[in-house]
């Protein structure tokens, strides 16, 4: 069931759209969906339900503000490159009083995807000792000239293809969707972003999965994780782009469930 929360944070004041994935769970654990760059709740479709029935907890799916049914970002407002720190250290907490959790009292787990992977550390890095975990798909830890190639080849279907109409099909405003993302990575001062120099803070256990056709990113961006963050394991998938849970689900509901199993015992 769809809900909304109002979120008084840094940037104003924000309906948030949530929804609570295996809600009658009886573990204090709590997985948080972070969505993709385009994402929002209706586009992880049902993912979380079966990823969080396997694992035995309930999980948190929500569209960040400008995304899906959540406030959407005004016209004339524009993501500068620190809008994923933004998200990560003044958004999540507020979200989360907002609604009641509390980080040590629920035992927190995140799966990011792409931009929400990024959040993802970001937020592990000034919190370690608030994360049981981090799942990490196709997260991005600094910059590279395939996804900035992508992006725009995505803007030009936005204003020349079918992509603007498939958006609206999950976002009450797709222009502050899509231009939001879109003109936060083409600034050129979002060039320089690197995330890398938090990596050995993170003292979460990750899980990080790349596809091998991913067009967003390639390898580099997890093989990064993994030579700096302190606990990192990989998986590397074949016939995968950006949405490994989209193109490769069984593959990436066994390795979570593999790797939530070996840090955490059944029913603790």
């Amino acid at each position: 069931m769809l809900r909304k929360v109002r979120v008084s944070w840094a940037l104003g004041e924000h309906e948030i759209e949530y929804r609570w994935a295996h809600e009658e769970a009886p573990s204090e654990r709590v997985l948080v969906f972070l969505h993709e760059g385009l994402g929002s709740v209706s586009l992880w479709r049902d993912f979380p339900d079966r990823l969080c029935q396997i694992l035995g907890i309930k999980g948190l799916v929500f569209s960040r503000w400008g995304y899906g049914r959540s406030t959407p970002r005004r016209p004339e407002e524009r993501w500068g490159p620190d809008f994923m720190h933004r998200q990560a250290l003044d958004f999540l907490p507020a979200f989360f009083r907002a609604l009641g959790l509390e980080p040590g009292r629920e035992r927190l787990w995140f799966y990011g995807h792409s931009d929400g992977g990024s959040i993802a550390l970001i937020y592990a890095a000034h919190h370690p000792h608030g994360l049981e975990g981090l799942v990490l798909a196709a997260p991005h830890v600094l910059v590279e000239e395939v996804t900035l190639n992508s992006i725009r080849k995505a803007r030009q279907a936005y204003l020349e293809g079918d992509l603007k109409a498939k958006l609206a099909r999950h976002h009450q405003d797709p222009d502050s969707a899509f231009y939001g993302w879109c003109d936060a990575w083409l600034d050129p001062a979002f060039r320089t972003w690197d995330i890398r120099d938090l990596l050995p803070k993170v003292q979460a256990p990750i899980l990080a999965i790349q596809g091998h056709q991913d067009e967003y990113g390639t390898m580099l961006q997890i093989e990064e994780i993994a030579r700096l963050a302190p606990r990192a394991r990989l998986l590397k998938l074949s016939d995968c782009g950006h949405a490994p849970h989209r193109d490769q689900p069984e593959a990436v509901i066994g390795a979570v469930r593999d790797f939530f199993f070996s840090e955490v015992r059944p029913n603790t």
